[in-house]
């Protein structure tokens, strides 16, 4: 199927304006256990510029979902400062300068589809005209509409991730943390949706922040993708993904995805390396 003229324009985004969406000083997380302190995060330094898709991206327990939570402010760091647009991460939660979406969808089976992207406006107080009027539009750009007055269990998985991006969304935040969203699908729903992921986001300008285990997945939908290093959670590499926009599936199979595929993979096999260990 051709492209549209619009999907053909390159992208207009916010990544050369100076100040950065997303600022992280020495942030460093530990958690009290049954055991003792386990460090999660370590002297973290981290700045995310306006309209970037950021991939966090390491081994399991290095802390990618820590990272996602602490920018949101679901936890408090031990140590360091998080700002967003200038502002501490509690003030732009309180701004509703942030959207949502997790591996699992989260949507109320007693609600109508479009009742479940209604939701946070609801909770907000937005007038019932208002947030159907949104709810409407964010369908519309998921390319549900046709499934508002459906309920969550009538719709396949993909669908239903879908709903919970256009959920999230629907309060139009500048920044959208995403944990996994696409991980427990089947691979050819998954490519769907990235691709849908990535049409979503040129469409919105969102700043987006992605948590994920697959090193093709984060190199296909990336501006830049950070590696973290196992358990305490530090950056060991930042990589710019230059494959340009719009990506389709002959990206996938590009000699210069394969070239930033690979660099990524040996970032993240020399980060597993035992000490003192020679990657050949």
């Amino acid at each position: 199927m051709g492209r549209s003229q619009e999907e053909e324009q390159p992208m207009t985004t916010l990544t050369d304006v100076g100040s950065a969406a997303i600022s992280l000083s020495n942030v460093s997380k530990a958690f009290e256990t049954g055991t003792g302190t386990v460090l999660a995060l370590d002297g973290i330094d981290l700045d995310i510029q306006p309209g970037g898709f950021v991939s966090l991206l390491g081994p399991s327990g290095c802390g990618k979902s820590t990272l996602l939570r602490v920018i949101g402010d679901l936890v408090k760091p031990t140590s360091g400062e998080v700002l967003v647009g200038g502002r501490t991460a509690a003030e732009a939660r309180k701004a509703r300068d942030y959207g949502m979406a997790f591996q699992a969808p989260g949507l109320m089976d007693w609600r109508t589809v479009r009742r479940n992207v209604e939701l946070p406006m609801q909770v907000l107080g937005v007038p019932r005209a208002e947030r159907r009027q949104c709810a409407d539009e964010m369908l519309d750009l998921v390319r549900l509409t046709a499934f508002a007055d459906h309920r969550p269990r009538q719709l396949s998985g993909g669908m239903q991730q879908r709903v919970a991006i256009a959920r999230a969304l629907a309060i139009q935040p500048k920044i959208l943390l995403m944990d996994e969203p696409l991980g427990a699908l089947d691979e050819m729903n998954r490519e769907y949706l990235q691709r849908e992921l990535l049409r979503i986001w040129r469409s919105t300008g969102t700043t987006i922040v992605f948590v994920t285990h697959s090193v093709p997945e984060a190199v296909f939908l990336s501006t830049e993708v950070v590696v973290m290093s196992p358990r305490p959670g530090r950056i060991a590499a930042r990589v710019p993904i230059d494959l340009g926009y719009p990506r389709v599936d002959e990206t996938r199979v590009s000699p210069e995805f394969y070239r930033a595929e690979a660099e990524v993979r040996e970032i993240l096999h020399s980060v597993l390396a035992p000490e003192g260990e020679v990657q050949q």
